[in-house]
């Protein structure tokens, strides 16, 4: 997932050899896409094929990505991260996801609660909820809807890179501000303002 963040970013062309979508519809009901263990399970055989993840150019500033065709009408990215660079908080709103790193180390930190999803500009977050993961290559996570999160590469000279997938499509993208215990709505990206 592409979030914009106070980094420079960089889009790039699809690589031709991308993955083909699957058939994750037969598995998870007509029409119902895949589910999260699915992305989980399409990300992981994406970060394994050394060809596609060396077909990112890495940029040495901002963030680099090519769009992927994703399992079952899923949306899918193979994001590059510079030394430094990261989200900053952010949801997927109705989207479910999964991603794993496929060179480099990032971190993940997230909120370990369901946070309400519209009509609030500022929450008070309660003690317990920041959970913290290092996620060296080959390792990931799925997660559910209105997940956040905040993904970084905290080297000081190694590239990361990444392979994301969300159904369905993603239709916005929340961002947020934090202060100690206080989430701050700031943003909401449509689609057009990262592809």
């Amino acid at each position: 997932m592409p979030a914009s963040g106070a980094d420079s970013v960089t889009a790039v062309p699809r690589p031709t050899s991308a993955p083909a979508a699957g058939n994750a519809d037969s598995d998870s009901g007509a029409g119902a896409g895949p589910t999260a263990a699915e992305l989980l399970d399409f990300v992981r055989r994406v970060a394994a094929d050394p060809a596609i993840v060396a077909s990112l150019p890495l940029a040495p500033e901002g963030r680099t990505w090519v769009q992927l065709d994703g399992p079952g009408g899923s949306e899918a990215w193979l994001i590059g991260w510079p030394p430094g660079t990261g989200t900053g908080w952010h949801d997927h709103a109705d989207s479910i996801g999964a991603f794993i790193t496929a060179a480099g180390t990032l971190r993940e930190r997230s909120l370990a609660a369901r946070l309400p999803t519209d009509g609030w500009k500022t929450l008070e977050l309660t003690e317990g909820i920041d959970r913290t993961r290092e996620l060296a290559v080959g390792q990931g996570r799925a997660f559910g809807r209105h997940h956040v999160h905040e993904v970084l590469n905290e080297s000081a000279a190694e590239h990361a890179v990444s392979v994301h997938a969300y159904y369905p499509p993603l239709p916005r993208i929340r961002r947020y501000s934090r202060t100690g215990d206080l989430l701050r709505l700031e943003q909401i990206e449509q689609p057009e303002d990262w592809r």
